[in-house]
């Protein structure tokens, strides 16, 4: 390959065939190749090519305030992946509403399991032409059930308590547990973020004060849903503020909560 350097400092190739044109780096580059227009527009052209060097990447640096929010968080929440300066802002847990369900059901059917050990014969032999069961076995058999049930409420409390939703100064993180041995991780920048939103659905959603709230990003257009949020109108508000300031490049204030 044969390389001619021109008056202006450029690199030309002048070997036979198709030439093509090197440029340097903006903050080398003379003449009119420094211009950004012009460089669009070279841009279209085929047998133009432009080689740019990438500056050298600027350590950011973190201050003391940020610092140590970020040390508290990483402390409080050792489970989540922060970046460096990176502080959680707000920590929503679902509402205790939705306890409820496993609470009732769990409380229904020990308390069925209950009743027929105290309303079954303890003496079967009584029982005229009727071949029951002894006492003895049903009781151990209904406290096995019981045992089980009681185990299975507990899990499904844990896997509900489990969901949580974390507001970030850089993004949201949102823990999903759907079983005991499923679970799984979301996380978005808050400059993905194009509308955040709640709702809420009924008088019950109303009276107690808890909804769902909506993530939509830009680009793939991702929706986001966290179920039970308490008092979604105000995380909402934290939300849309957080991500306004850092679309603008303020700094995510931490009192927001």
């Amino acid at each position: 390959m044969n390389d001619q350097i021109d008056a202006q400092g450029n690199v030309k190739d002048i070997s036979t065939g198709p030439s093509s044109h090197v440029t340097k780096a903006g903050q080398e580059a003379l003449g009119q190749n420094f211009d950004p227009q012009i460089r669009t527009q070279y841009a279209n052209e085929p047998k133009v090519v432009h080689a740019i060097r990438q500056a050298d990447k600027v350590n950011s640096t973190v201050n003391e305030k940020t610092a140590r929010l970020h040390a508290d968080s990483v402390q409080k929440f050792p489970h989540l992946n922060l970046s460096d300066g990176e502080f959680v802002v707000i920590d929503i847990k679902r509402h205790p509403i939705g306890l409820m369900l496993p609470l009732f059901a769990t409380g229904l059917i020990i308390v069925a399991f209950i009743a027929v050990l105290i309303l079954y014969p303890t003496d079967t032999s009584a029982m005229n032409g009727l071949a029951l069961p002894d006492f003895g076995v049903v009781f151990l058999v209904l406290m096995l059930l019981m045992a089980l049930v009681g185990a299975g409420g507990a899990i499904a409390i844990w896997v509900y308590l489990q969901n949580q939703f974390y507001l970030t100064n850089e993004s949201v993180i949102q823990e999903i547990q759907t079983s005991l041995f499923s679970r799984h991780e979301q996380t978005v920048s808050l400059g993905s973020i194009e509308d955040a939103s709640f709702k809420q659905t009924g008088i019950m959603q109303s009276m107690l004060n808890y909804g769902t709230v909506r993530l939509s990003t830009e680009g793939e257009e991702t929706t986001y849903r966290f179920t039970y949020v308490s008092n979604p109108r105000n995380h909402i508000a934290i939300l849309n503020n957080a991500v306004e300031a850092f679309k603008n490049g303020r700094a995510v204030d931490p009192n927001e909560s």
